[in-house]
């Protein structure tokens, strides 16, 4: 689902905790996989123990943490990103606000991503990239 839309029916503080919890869910099948890969390391010293079986254990788990690493940080990146500008600049509340329209990236141009959004409290506009 889009930024924009997933913050106008969660609203930001639950669409950033929202975030904020599938980063950490990411981040726990990262321990995971780790310990799975030490486990695969360990069986694969013992003497009997069928060694493609752990070589492959230990590729796939590997494999595993490396994109739950890359998706932790995704999120947590994201979610940082947009917290950072959720601050009024004219009233300095933080959070309250709502998103009026959004404004799509241009990769050619280099400009990214935005959505146009609107202070609760005192009406001002300003913009959000990410």
């Amino acid at each position: 689902m889009a930024i924009p839309t997933s913050i106008r029916q969660r609203g930001f503080t639950r669409w950033y905790e929202h975030e904020l919890l599938l980063g950490h869910a990411h981040l726990v099948l990262l321990v995971l996989a780790a310990l799975a890969a030490l486990g695969a390391l360990e069986a694969f010293g013992q003497a009997g123990s069928e060694r493609l079986l752990m070589v492959l254990s230990l590729l796939v788990s590997t494999g595993i943490g490396v994109l739950a690493l890359r998706r932790y940080l995704f999120h947590l990146m994201r979610a940082e990103l947009i917290a950072n500008q959720a601050s009024c600049p004219a009233c300095e509340v933080y959070g309250r606000w709502q998103v009026e329209s959004t404004e799509p990236g241009d990769a050619a141009s280099g400009r990214p991503e935005a959505m146009q959004v609107c202070c609760r409290r005192c009406r001002h506009r300003w913009r959000i990239e990410w």
